[in-house]
C-alpha cells in the first residue's frame, strides 16, 4: 500500500513538473533557446504549406495562382507581419493579441473577449496538429513505395500525433531542436525541387508564352486578373499560419541578459521578419512553377498533383529516390508542424485561465496539457476520419479570426497616435476582415466547428470556476505598522482573544454595529473590543491576488483594518490564517448573516467575489487548514 502511494506521488511530481512554485519552473530561464532556433519551432506550421499551398493555390484561382499568392505575400509582409511586429512590443511575455483586449477592456468584458478568442485560438491550433498530420498520411499513402497504408489513413495520423505528443512530454528543448534540423531539410529539398524547376522553365520559354496567352484568353484586363484574384484569396489563408504562435512563443528566446524584455522584443521582431521573408519567397516561386509545369487536370480530386503539387514535380523531374526524399521531408514537416500548435496552447493556456480560475492549477503546467490537447487532437481526427478537405475550413475560420482579432487589437493600440498611423492599421483590419468572412460565408462549417470549440472552453471554464471558488487563493497578506499594532495590542489586552468583526466598507456607523455585534454573539464589554474589518471589493472578475495589502485605520475610537481584494470571502480568510500565523493565537471572525437564497449568493460569489460571506469564509478556511484545531473560528448570527 506504501509503494502504491509512494509510485502515486512520483507520478504526480513528474507530470506537474514545471509548474508555478515548483524548482523545474523556476530553472526554466535554462531551456531557452536562440531565436532562429525557435523561430523554427513557429517555422515547421509555416513552412509545411509549402507542401499543400501551390495546389490549394491553383483549385482557387486557377492560373491566376501567381497572382494571389502575390496578393497573400503582400498582405503577409504589408499587413500582418506589421500587425505583430507591434503586438510582439505590446507582449514581451509571450500573451499574444489577446492581452492587449485584456487591458483595454477591464473585468468580465476583457475576460470573456478573452474566452472566447482562446476558443478560435484552440480551433486553429488543434487543427493546426490534426490536419497536417493528416496531410502527412496523405503524402504517405500517394508515395508509389508506400501504398500499402493506404487502407491504414487513420491509424498512421493517430500515431503521427501521439508522437508529435510524446516529443512534447520530453519538452520544450527536444521540440526546438527536432524543428531546427526538419526545417533545414525542407527548406534545402524545396529549394532544390523549385531550382530545377525553374531551370526547366528557363530551358523552355513556352511554359511562360502559353501561360500569358491563357491568362488573356480568360480575362479581358489586368483589371479583372486582379479582382479575381482577390476574391480568390481568401481561400489561401492557410499560407498565414505562424505568426500569432511566433509571439505566444517569445519567452522560449534566450537574451543576455537572462529575461532582457527589450532584447526578447527585438529577437522576436527578427523571427517574425526572416519567416515572412523566406516563406514569402518560397510561396511564390512554388505558385508559379506548379502552375506553369503541372497540367490543370491533375490539381483536382484524384489528380497526381492534388494536394502535393510540388512532390508530383519533384517525382517527375527527379527521379523516385529524390522525389520519396523529399515526400520523406514533406511527411516529417507535415507530421512537426503540429509542434507549433502545440507550443502556442502551452504558452497561452497556462497564461490565462488558471489565472481566471478558470482551470484547475495543474493546468499551469506541460505535461498534463500536452496529455489533454493530445486527446483532444485524436478525438478530432477521429470525428473527421484522418480526412485534409474536411478540417480545412475549421483551421482557416480559426486562422483568419486570430490574425484578425490582431490587427484589430493593433489598430486600438495605435488610435491615439494620430491619422498617420491609424489609417494602415484600419486598412489592414479590413483587409482581414474581408478575408475571415469570405472564409466564414464559404466554409460556414469552419465557425460551426469554432463555436463548438468556444462553447466548450467557457463551459469548462466557467466549471472550473465554479469548482475552485472556495480555494485559499491570496499568496500573500501583508500589514501595515497600524494594522500590526491593532493586532498585538488585541491579543495583549483581551486574554489572548483577537476578535475580528466583518462590516461592509459602505456602511460607516460603526456603533451601531459593534452593539448588534455584542448582542447577537453575546459578547460583554469587559470580554474585550472589536477589531472592524472593511474589504473593498475590487476587479472582481480576477482569480488570483497575488498580495493582498492590509492598512490600519482609527475612526472615533474602532480600530479598522481595511483592504481591497477580488473576493471578500478570500481576503477573511487569508487576514484570519496570516493573524494566527503572526500571533500564534486562533483568532475569531464574526459575521451577520445576510436575507436571501443561497443559491443566489452562490452564483453571485462565482461571478462577484461576494455572497454570503460567514459560510463561504468558513469553507475556504478549512479547504486550507485541516486540522480544526489549528483553524481560525468563524461566528454568524
Amino acid at each position: 500500500m506504501a509503494l502504491r502511494r509512494l509510485r502515486k506521488t512520483k507520478i504526480m511530481m513528474w507530470l506537474l513538473e514545471g509548474k508555478p512554485g515548483t524548482k523545474a519552473h523556476a530553472q526554466q530561464g535554462h531551456k531557452k533557446d536562440h531565436w532562429w532556433r525557435v523561430m523554427c519551432l513557429t517555422g515547421v506550421d509555416y513552412f509545411s504549406s509549402m507542401g499543400f499551398q501551390p495546389g490549394l493555390s491553383f483549385l482557387a484561382a486557377g492560373i491566376l495562382s501567381p497572382l494571389a499568392t502575390l496578393d497573400l505575400v503582400l498582405l503577409t509582409l504589408l499587413g500582418a507581419l506589421p500587425a505583430y511586429w507591434i503586438i510582439a512590443k505590446e507582449s514581451p511575455h509571450g500573451r499574444g493579441s489577446f492581452s492587449i483586449f485584456e487591458r483595454l477592456l477591464p473585468g468580465w468584458k476583457g475576460k470573456t473577449l478573452v474566452l472566447i478568442l482562446l476558443g478560435f485560438a484552440a480551433t486553429d491550433f488543434i487543427f493546426t496538429i490534426t490536419m497536417c498530420a493528416a496531410d502527412a498520411t496523405a503524402h504517405i499513402v500517394e508515395n508509389p513505395w508506400f501504398h500499402r497504408f493506404a487502407y491504414d489513413k487513420l491509424f498512421v495520423t493517430s500515431g503521427l500525433i501521439l508522437t508529435l505528443g510524446l516529443v512534447f512530454i520530453k519538452g520544450f528543448q527536444e521540440a526546438i531542436r527536432i524543428s531546427f534540423w526538419l526545417v533545414v531539410l525542407y527548406l534545402a529539398v524545396n529549394f532544390y525541387s523549385l531550382y530545377v524547376c525553374a531551370s526547366k522553365i528557363a530551358e523552355h520559354s513556352s511554359f511562360v508564352s502559353d501561360w500569358i496567352s491563357k491568362l488573356h484568353m480568360q480575362y479581358s484586363s489586368v483589371g479583372a486578373m486582379v479582382a479575381s484574384s482577390v476574391v480568390a484569396f481568401p481561400q489561401l489563408a492557410l499560407g498565414l499560419s505562424g505568426f500569432e504562435t511566433g509571439v505566444a512563443v517569445m519567452p522560449l528566446i534566450k537574451t543576455d541578459p537572462d529575461n532582457d524584455l527589450d532584447q526578447r522584443v527585438r529577437f522576436a521582431r527578427y523571427l517574425l521578419v526572416t519567416v515572412a521573408l523566406i516563406m514569402g519567397v518560397f510561396l511564390l516561386c512554388g505558385s508559379l512553377v506548379t502552375t506553369l509545369l503541372i497540367p490543370a487536370p491533375l490539381f483536382a480530386e484524384g489528380g497526381e498533383a492534388n494536394g502535393r503539387a510540388l512532390a508530383y514535380l519533384t517525382h517527375l523531374y527527379l527521379g523516385q529516390e529524390i522525389g520519396t526524399l523529399y515526400d520523406l521531408a514533406t511527411v516529417a514537416i507535415l507530421w512537426f508542424a503540429g509542434a507549433s500548435g502545440m507550443a502556442a496552447l502551452l504558452s497561452l493556456v497556462p497564461q490565462y485561465l488558471p489565472r481566471y480560475g478558470m482551470a484547475p492549477d495543474w493546468a499551469a503546467a506541460r505535461r498534463p496539457l500536452v496529455i489533454i490537447v493530445t486527446g483532444v487532437a485524436l478525438l478530432i481526427t477521429l470525428i473527421f476520419k484522418a480526412d485534409v478537405d474536411a478540417q480545412a475550413g475549421a483551421f482557416a475560420t480559426g486562422l483568419l479570426v486570430l490574425i484578425t482579432s490582431g490587427s484589430v487589437a493593433v489598430m486600438l493600440t495605435v488610435w491615439k497616435s494620430g491619422w498617420r498611423r491609424r489609417i494602415p492599421t484600419m486598412l489592414i483590419s479590413a483587409s482581414f476582415l474581408y478575408a475571415s468572412a469570405a472564409i466564414i460565408y464559404k466554409r460556414p462549417d469552419g465557425l460551426i466547428i469554432s463555436l463548438l470549440f468556444i462553447a466548450a472552453v467557457i463551459f469548462t471554464s466557467l466549471l472550473s470556476r465554479a469548482l475552485r471558488s472556495t480555494e485559499l487563493r491570496i499568496e500573500q497578506v501583508q500589514f501595515d505598522k497600524r494594522a500590526l499594532n491593532y493586532i498585538a495590542e488585541a491579543k495583549r489586552k483581551h486574554w489572548g482573544v483577537i476578535r475580528i468583526l466583518a462590516h461592509r466598507p459602505d456602511d460607516r456607523n460603526y456603533a451601531d454595529k459593534v452593539k448588534r455585534a455584542r448582542r447577537d454573539h453575546s459578547i460583554q464589554h469587559r470580554e474585550g473590543d472589536f477589531i472592524i474589518l472593511e474589504v473593498m471589493p475590487k476587479d472582481v472578475s480576477d482569480f488570483i491576488d497575488t498580495t493582498l495589502e492590509v492598512t490600519g485605520h482609527s475612526e472615533n475610537d474602532f480600530h479598522i483594518l481595511r483592504c481591497s481584494s477580488p473576493s471578500v470571502p478570500n481576503a477573511i480568510a487569508a487576514i484570519l490564517l496570516h493573524i494566527r500565523d503572526l500571533t500564534d493565537t486562533i483568532p475569531h471572525a464574526y459575521f451577520e448573516w445576510t436575507e436571501g437564497h443561497p443559491l443566489a449568493y452562490i452564483l453571485k460569489y462565482i461571478l462577484l467575489g461576494e455572497g454570503e460571506t460567514a459560510p463561504l469564509t468558513r469553507e475556504i478556511l478549512r479547504g486550507a487548514e485541516k486540522d480544526p484545531d489549528r483553524r481560525p473560528k468563524v461566528h454568524a448570527g
